[in-house]
This record gives structure tokens, C-alpha cells and sequence, in this order.
């Protein structure tokens, strides 16, 4: 489990609206990922994520282009510890 960490990620820019969340989720089940992702009263994202370091590092890079149509004008992540709270990958409302 050493190799396990988290992060918290600001995504700002035009990311609502356009599949962001659907598609964060299908890309960190793909990953095997867990945690959340959710939308933001002032039109950003919030992502929480866990998991195997490198995973989490392709997931990251994702995050700053997004799917197509999105367009990603500040990603800020701040590293966490890992908590293994998180079952599975999923949209909070």
C-alpha cells in the first residue's frame, strides 16, 4: 500500500456542461481509481482521487485538457494522505 496516494484537484475553465464529470468517472474506473468528482457553485470542478501513484499521475494529466468540447484554464492540486475511505470512483451531486 505504500505506493497508494491521494490528491484534491481545482479544475477551472469551461468544465461544466460539456461531459466533464461523465467523463472523469470513465476515465478513473478505467484507471482503478476511487473517490469523486463534483461540480462547484462558481462553474468549476472538484476532484478527489486515490490510488496507485502512477495511476494517479496519468489521471492528473488527463485532468488538464479534459474531454474533448472541455477547456481546462487552471488545474490546482494539492496532494493528500491516502485514506482508503473512498470503494469506488463516483459523481457526487
Amino acid at each position: 500500500m505504500n505506493n497508494f496516494r491521494a490528491f484534491r484537484a481545482a479544475v477551472e475553465g469551461m468544465v461544466q456542461g460539456v461531459g466533464f464529470r461523465y467523463s472523469a468517472l470513465r476515465q478513473a474506473r478505467r484507471l482503478g481509481l476511487t473517490g469523486y468528482v463534483r461540480n462547484l457553485p462558481g462553474g468549476g470542478v472538484e476532484v478527489l482521487a486515490e490510488g496507485e501513484e502512477q495511476r494517479l499521475s496519468q489521471f492528473r494529466s488527463w485532468l488538464s485538457h479534459g474531454p474533448p468540447g472541455a477547456y481546462v484554464r487552471r488545474l490546482e492540486v494539492s496532494n493528500l494522505t491516502y485514506s482508503g475511505l473512498y470503494k469506488r470512483f463516483q459523481i457526487e451531486f
